[in-house]
This record gives structure tokens, sequence and C-alpha cells, in this order.
């Protein structure tokens, strides 16, 4: 039977334990450590600088913290919220040359477009509209090229990389939970027994929001908006309700889904690129290791919020930190963390016998990298696909 959420007053005092906050830390720990070198390349590629890509962190933080909260409390469920992994990993390879104005310009209208998404209804009927074996295709795409860098870290960086993989594969194997935090640890202690780190800079720092005014042109648009706005609700906001009903909880998905985007709207041009419900750590906070009683379990995520809002005012700090890492523990922990998520991710593409085709047509597209009239790669490979399975069914 599921646990519906109903008007009930609870006390958030009476139901708070030990427990939950213990859960709502480590979502947002495995969340955090599993996808900010994404997030941190994402801004890096579009030419942010330092104290921006704090902002980004701020303003990410701030829009998972406030919905976390907010909705957990409103509805007395633990939902929980995330920045868009896919999201961040399409803006490195198919925003290059955006730029930072037109790509916030780009995230503002994405996130109006969820927003009118949700609160009109028509949420799971545009997404039905895009079969899930293209959108499948183009997110393996999108992150193939983290996958192979992860391990080209071995040319330039052999002992380092070799090392994170090795705990990778163990830590997958022995504790699959805490795969990407582990070799994320050991990619870190590795690089200051080598003296790869350079920490002399990095100081505790409160984070400043930097605003960028959005412009908007048609090939940010058509190029950055549409994929990320897609990619974010096919790929993540889709499993995200999924695991939410999974767990037992009946959320009114419309209302959700914009509160989000009204958030992210108003957040974007602080750097809130995407924000949208989260899957494998809501999961954390839904699980009988937050409270034995699913009714109570609403306190993790309003903890994972109260966390992620800490992270938000750090953001400078959060910055500087991978600063001071070396650019191949940065590019291992992002392709590692994305392995599942590319295998995942083919084996949804491939299943359909019927959709194959134009599914592997979507994939190498969108890999190959292509840029046609200023449009990146991801958009093309929809295209592309879209048209192979048109003719492939008649």
């Amino acid at each position: 039977m599921q646990a519906r959420a109903e008007p009930i007053r609870y006390d958030l005092w009476r139901d708070l334990s030990i427990s939950a906050v213990a859960a709502g830390f480590v979502t947002v720990l495995v969340g955090f450590a599993s996808s900010a070198a994404i997030v941190f390349q994402a801004a890096q590629s579009l030419g942010a600088t330092t104290d921006q890509i704090s902002s980004w962190m701020w303003a990410l933080g701030l829009g998972m913290g406030l919905t976390c909260i907010g909705l957990s409390l409103r509805y007395r469920v633990p939902v929980v919220t995330a920045w868009s992994t896919p999201g961040a990993a399409m803006l490195i390879s198919s925003a290059a040359g955006v730029p930072l104005s037109a790509a916030v310009g780009a995230f503002v209208l994405s996130a109006a477009m969820m927003m009118v998404a949700g609160f009109t209804g028509v949420f799971e009927r545009m997404i039905s509209r895009i079969p899930g074996s293209l959108a499948s295709g183009m997110l393996a795409g999108v992150l193939l090229r983290f996958g192979l860098e992860a391990f080209q870290v071995l040319k330039t960086q052999f002992g380092l990389g070799l090392a994170m993989f090795a705990v990778y594969v163990l830590a997958r194997r022995l504790a699959s939970r805490y795969a990407v935090i582990l070799t994320l640890l050991a990619g870190v202690t590795f690089s200051a027994a080598t003296d790869l780190l350079k920490m002399q800079e990095l100081a505790l720092q409160w984070a400043k929001p930097v605003f960028v005014a959005p412009t908007f042109s048609l090939a940010a648009v058509v190029g950055v908006a549409l994929p990320l706005f897609i990619v974010t609700m096919a790929s993540q906001n889709v499993p995200g309700v999924a695991t939410i009903r999974a767990s037992g909880y009946d959320v009114p998905i419309s209302p959700t889904i914009g509160w989000i985007g009204a958030v992210n709207t108003m957040l974007a041009p602080f750097g809130a690129f995407a924000l949208n419900l989260a899957a494998i750590t809501a999961a954390i906070s839904m699980g009988r290791e937050a409270h034995e009683d699913p009714k109570r379990r609403y306190a993790a995520s309003v903890s994972a919020g109260v966390f992620y809002l800490l992270i938000g005012l750090l953001g400078a700090t959060v910055a500087a930190l991978f600063a001071a890492f070396p650019k191949e523990l940065i590019v291992a922990i992002a392709g590692f963390a994305l392995l599942s998520t590319i295998g995942n991710s083919l084996a949804q593409a491939l299943r359909e016998e019927t959709e194959r085709e134009a599914a592997l047509v979507t994939f190498l597209v969108t890999a190959s990298g292509i840029t046609l009239l200023g449009i990146g790669s991801a958009f093309w490979g929809l295209v592309a696909g879209g048209v192979t399975l048109l003719l492939w069914k008649r």
C-alpha cells in the first residue's frame, strides 16, 4: 500500500532522528562527491571565472536546499532534488563556444519550460512523445567521452589512474553505494602523497552570488536549452518520479516539478543550470536506513536540504578545493561516476529491437560531437534518430 501525501500534521522535531540526519548527510555526500567534478568542468568549459563557479555552487546548493526542505515539509514525504548531472555533462560536450551569457539564457529558458510543463500538467504527456530509446541513446552519447577520458588518465598519470580504477572496481563489488566516494578518497590520498595537490591557497570562504545577465540566441536555444530540458526531464525527472513511487509514496508530481522549475528559473542567472528530482540519492532518504516508519522519513530529506544549504554557503571553498585538485583526478572521478549511467543508458537504448537502429544512430551522432549551424551534437543526434525511427517504422 502506498503512503499517500495527505495533509496530516506532523511534528518535525518529534520525527527528526539521528538515523534521519545521517541518511540526509549520506544523500548529500554521495550526490555531491559523485558529480561535483562534472559541474565544475561544465562551468569551466563555458569560461566561468572562479567567482562565477563559486556562485554556481551557491545557487545550486540554495536551490536544492530550498526545494528539499519546502517540498518535503509541504507533502510530509521525502522529496530529494539534485542538479542535473547529465545536463552538466551535456554542457561540456555541446555548449563549447557558447558565451556564458547565452548559456545562462538557455538555463533560464530550460527552467521556465520545466515550470510550465509541471504546473500545466503536460510533463508526462510531453515526455511520452520522445521515445525512451532515443533519449537514452542521446544521453549515452553525451556521456561516452567521460568514460573514455577516465582511462586516458593512464597516459599522463598512470599511478593515479590505476589506483582510482582499482579502488573503484573493488568498492563496486564490496560497497557499491560508496564506490565513488572511496574512489575520490583514493585519488586525493594518492595526489597528496605524490605532491599533486595544490592546497597552499585553499582557505574557508563564503560564497558570493554573481549575477550574469542572460542573453538569447538561436544557437543557444536550440543547441543548449532544448537538449538540457529534454535530458533533465527524460533522464532525471522521470527516474525521480519512478523512485518516489517505487518507494511507496504518492507525491503530486505536477506541482512538484513546477515548483522545482520555478526555483530553478529564479536562480539560473546565478549559475543554477538545471535542478530536478533525484533518483539514486533519493532512495537513501526513502529507505529503512532513514527511519523504520515511512511517514517519518521526510525528516531525512529535510536534513539533506539543510546540508545542501551549507554546501551552497561554502561554494567558494568548494570551487577552490576542486581547483587545487590535479586535472586528471577530476577527469577520472567524473568518468568512473558515470560508468553505470553510461551502461544503463546503452541498455535502455538498445532494449527494443524495433528502435535499436534509430537509438544507435542517435548515440553515434551525439557521440561524434559534430556542430552544425552552431548547434551541438545532442540536438542533431535526436533529429537523426527521430528521422531514422520514422522511416524504419514506415
